[in-house]
């Protein structure tokens, strides 16, 4: 196992990560003047953030081989700070065999350091992170991603927690529990515990109709429905939560009532 923490071209050298095609193509090493403002490299969930924009909050990675496969193993970051990016004209490079599949189908596209080498584009990228966030390493600079280079990586521990959560965006929120506040995102597959009547009621609208003895919600609703509830809540509200940590991605959340 090999553990990699690159803030820097000259630690990526050591690794021979710029030699490769991807970075290479980009022509950014190819003069002194670029070469002195050295690029920058995290490794992390990527997660959109608005038009052509990415964010990430960088982690600390490992690379295994099982099998002949080769995979990651992210893991925390003491004080690392979330990088916002512009990913328009970044290099794509997925595990698939084709920028159009949704799932590797049981066939990888891997370089020798474990990251994909399907060439695709930001709009593919863009694709991607409609569906679920992408484990990738990112080679930026400045506010401009150069690449993005997905890799496989295994399931990490859910945890469900109650507490409470702000609206950042329609993708986004804060969720503020035992464990402290974090950053959180959701995609279509969330699932939506309401404790109203219907699923399109502002968030805890007239008596819980849905609720269980501790008034937790019992109405199944969708994404769609979780987003415009919030957005009319205006403040803080309690919820109990299903989430991932590793990948900040929300995966339940269940609405609780008044006094609950």
């Amino acid at each position: 196992m090999r553990l990699i923490t690159v803030s820097t071209a000259l630690t990526i050298a050591a690794t021979g990560l710029l030699s490769t095609p991807a970075i290479a193509a980009t022509g950014l090493l190819s003069t002194p003047a670029v070469a002195a403002a050295t690029p920058s490299v995290v490794y992390g969930f990527a997660w959109s953030d608005g038009a052509g924009a990415l964010r990430v909050l960088p982690r600390r990675g490992a690379m295994k081989s099982s099998g002949g496969v080769r995979s990651w193993t992210l893991k925390a970051l003491a004080g690392a700070k979330e990088v916002r990016l512009d990913y328009r004209a970044a290099v794509y490079n997925r595990v698939t065999t084709a920028c159009d599949l949704v799932e590797t189908e049981g066939h990888v596209a891997l370089t020798k350091f474990g990251f994909g080498k399907t060439r695709c584009t930001p709009a593919d990228l863009t694709y991607s992170l409609v569906r679920a966030p992408v484990p990738a390493r990112i080679v930026y600079q400045g506010t401009k991603a150069v690449s993005v280079s997905e890799f496989l990586t295994g399931e990490s521990a859910d945890r469900t927690q109650r507490g409470t959560i702000t609206r950042v965006n329609d993708t986004t929120f804060t969720f503020t529990g035992k464990t402290g506040t974090e950053k959180l995102g959701y995609v279509y597959t969330l699932a939506f515990n309401r404790a109203t009547a219907k699923c399109g009621d502002a968030w805890l609208s007239g008596k819980p109709a849905n609720a269980d003895k501790k008034g937790r919600g019992t109405r199944a609703c969708d994404f769609s429905a979780f987003t415009k509830a919030l957005k009319s809540a205006g403040r803080p509200v309690p919820v109990e939560l299903l989430y991932n940590p590793l990948r900040q991605e929300a995966l339940n959340i269940t609405e609780i009532s008044s006094g609950a």
